[in-house]
């Protein structure tokens, strides 16, 4: 008799211990069905919001506005480069300038005042080039022309 109730304790023991099992299976089945909603809620709100966002944003209008935006950046940067070249071209005038300025002051230093009575040397004298003896007898013979055309010249620049 004690060993039949054995048994049978034994075979409860295991229906509960199925029970249990199953209980928790379906614990988890819940909370794994409340979780799926809640993301389904999550997902149709969020849904909404998209929708809303869209009707907001009219992305047609929003396209054409970063188009203009685009090309008045292009504009933007070809003035700021033009006025940077500008500004440069101008800076390197005056600091030639100066750099003329200033070696003309070290050579009249260098030179106690003697160079500065010799004048100015610089783009403003103009070099003659070399003139052979056959150059020489050309101009000769074309002097009377070349004196004519050089009167006219002046008298239209005049």
């Amino acid at each position: 008799m004690l060993a039949k109730e054995l048994i049978r304790s034994q075979r409860h023991k295991n229906r509960l211990y199925t029970s249990k099992a199953q209980m928790n299976s379906i614990i988890m089945q819940l909370e794994h069905q409340l979780a799926t909603l809640k993301v389904a809620g999550s997902l149709q709100k969020s849904g909404e919001v998209m929708k809303l966002v869209n009707q907001l944003a009219r992305l047609p209008e929003m396209s054409q506005t970063m188009q203009q935006m685009s090309m008045e950046m292009t504009k933007a940067g070809i003035m700021e480069e033009m006025i940077g070249d500008t500004m440069d071209m101008m800076d390197d005038d005056d600091i030639e300038e100066a750099a003329d300025e200033e070696v003309n002051n070290v050579l009249f230093q260098i030179t106690d005042g003697m160079l500065g009575e010799a004048g100015s040397v610089g783009p403003a004298l103009e070099s003659k080039p070399m003139v052979t003896e056959d150059e020489e007898e050309e101009d000769e013979e074309e002097g009377p022309e070349l004196d004519m055309m050089q009167k006219r010249l002046q008298a239209l620049k005049g």
